[in-house]
């Protein structure tokens, strides 16, 4: 798993489409249970990683939500106008 700077990644996901993003939301918990499966049988090397992912999983799902709000919105936007 690669560390990437904040601005950099969320410009990466924006990029995406929902399905992608619903993709790699999945790909970060699997992350995160490894992490957590780590930490338990003390085998993990970088503990801050965890909440490097946890932080990740926030952004891809706010992400998510943003996305299905602006189509909503469209969509809305279109029936009404």
């Amino acid at each position: 798993m690669i560390a990437v700077k904040s601005k950099a990644y969320l410009e990466q996901l924006r990029e995406k489409t929902v399905d992608e993003l619903g993709a790699e939301l999945v790909t970060q918990k699997k992350a995160l249970f490894n992490l957590r499966f780590q930490k338990a049988t003390n085998q993990t090397e970088n503990t801050a990683m965890i909440r490097t992912v946890r932080k990740n999983i926030a952004r891809i799902a706010t992400i998510i939500t943003q996305k299905q709000m602006e189509l909503e919105n469209q969509s809305s936007g279109a029936v009404q106008g």
